[in-house]
């Protein structure tokens, strides 16, 4: 049934090389595996992941958990080895903060404006209560923007959709503000939080921590001057409830074939949460973002798991829980790894793969790389590309994404990482237009063997893929190594 694929697979593989020379040869076991990544099989898997029964997958959620055993059964009838501290899964214990049912004030003062922020356009993030009276917002752009002597008593306000903002937070809260203050898209709900209870204290210090996604608010911060504002805050803010939840990241591997190598470890990872309902109850079902990285996982394990000799380093499949909520899987995976991150030499991860239909026009046959230049990851993508018929390029604004998701967490810990999408930017985004049905299945089912055989390429490569050191961008990541 799928032997004209294969033919026409075998075809490409064998004429494309003289119109890009390159040192890679597919085997015909691996062609074959490559046309068995199947549009009705990632249709399938994503109506699932994507349906209203999982309520939007929000971390932690009754949905979340069924995905998460969804994703293990697939890795089981692969055949694949589970490679979680439980099977297939590296369970978390965190912690679920909610607001109480207490009286909430928060009030933006900028000159004779007054700008009250409902609770429900609010996230507490830590666990302190917070009072206070028209204390200055003072507002960092850069490490630059930091002196203990300028924050101290002051609301910090880090704009969270900058590059690094999680990193400029954490520096702030060493200097002990009054408070971190983050402001966020407005699209995302403000609902309940987790924050992992080892981690709060190095992350953010006990510093009180909250997020508005008010759009006056936004604004009203985003227009105003680095440093002093001129903004005042009010606020107060109750101590939030605490609730212990245990939540899944979910892991299987391909062991690889060559002794020598196959205690090295190449990730191939997606985020499986989104951020679940709205306070109406509508369902965001995250199909495009990021089910379509989800199944694509799913579905690259199985196809490389029936090969009858193994790429020769090791491949990991990881899915995380709790992208949204600030990469909390993949953070938890970092401090607590299930294989040595200093044999780890690469993550691939895949957001947003499925939707063709980007803002700036139809995407058919590319694939885009956040941090397109940071490494030699990108380079042997273009050569699968070349071999499948994808066209792997750089983004003009690629690099503004490569610190949100789960990539940047390992980049962070000297491990070259990207994130591979489709469109960084499409319509539906964290709304509940991003349905299963919108998706271009035959594109994603093109990509996804493209990215199948970048991942067979990096774990056979002899050397292993490196950071750019011509590339000041990747320095702090060079340090990390």
């Amino acid at each position: 049934m799928k032997t004209p694929f294969i033919k026409w697979l075998a075809f490409f593989l064998v004429v494309a090389p003289a119109a890009a020379p390159q040192s890679f040869s597919p085997t015909p076991e691996e062609s074959r595996a490559l046309a068995s990544i199947s549009v009705d099989s990632l249709r399938g898997n994503l109506s699932f992941i994507a349906s209203d029964l999982l309520e939007g997958r929000d971390t932690p959620s009754r949905g979340l958990d069924l995905a998460a055993l969804y994703i293990a059964a697939q890795f089981r009838r692969a055949g694949l080895e589970p490679a979680g501290a439980e099977g297939y899964f590296q369970t978390a214990k965190m912690l679920r903060v909610a607001p109480t049912g207490e009286p909430f004030d928060l009030l933006l003062q900028s000159g004779a404006r007054t700008l009250a922020v409902s609770r429900d356009r609010t996230t507490v993030v830590s666990r302190q209560p917070l009072e206070l009276s028209r204390a200055p917002v003072y507002k960092i752009a850069d490490l630059a923007d930091l002196r203990a002597a300028v924050v101290k008593g002051k609301v910090v306000e880090v704009d969270a959709r900058r590059e690094g903002a999680r990193s400029l937070a954490q520096a702030a809260a060493l200097l002990r503000p009054a408070a971190v203050l983050e402001t966020a898209e407005d699209s995302v709900p403000a609902v309940p939080r987790l924050i992992d209870p080892d981690e709060e204290p190095s992350l953010i210090g006990g510093v009180p921590r909250f997020i508005v996604r008010d759009r006056e608010a936004v604004d009203l911060l985003a227009d105003a001057k680095t440093g002093e504002t001129g903004i005042t805050v009010s606020i107060k803010l109750p101590a939030p409830t605490a609730t212990a939840v245990t939540v899944r990241n979910v892991a299987a591997m391909l062991r690889g074939s060559d002794a020598a190598l196959r205690g090295q470890y190449v990730l191939l990872t997606a985020h499986y949460d989104h951020i679940g309902r709205s306070a109406a109850g509508e369902v965001f079902p995250g199909a495009n973002d990021d089910g379509s990285g989800t199944v694509s996982v799913i579905e690259i394990a199985q196809a490389l798991a029936a090969l009858p000799v193994h790429p020769k380093r090791s491949i990991v499949f990881l899915t995380f829980f709790g992208e949204e909520g600030g990469g909390l899987g993949s953070r938890y995976y970092t401090r607590h790894p299930l294989l040595p991150l200093s044999q780890t030499v690469a993550d691939l991860n895949l957001e947003q793969v499925g939707r063709t239909d980007s803002r700036t026009g139809a995407e058919i046959s590319n694939a885009t790389l956040t941090g397109f230049q940071y490494s030699t990851v990108a380079r042997t993508l273009q050569q699968a590309g070349e071999l499948t018929g994808v066209k792997v390029h750089e983004t003009p604004n690629g690099d503004d994404f490569f610190d949100r998701s789960d990539n940047q967490t390992f980049a962070e810990h000297g491990i070259p990482a990207h994130t591979l999408a489709v469109a960084f930017e499409f319509p539906d985004y964290h709304a509940t237009g991003d349905v299963w049905q919108k998706i271009d299945y035959a594109n994603m089912a093109k990509v996804d063997r493209m990215i199948a055989l970048g991942i067979v390429m990096l774990a056979d490569s002899p050397s292993p893929p490196s950071w750019n050191r011509d590339n000041p961008k990747v320095l702090r990541y060079l340090k990390a190594q």
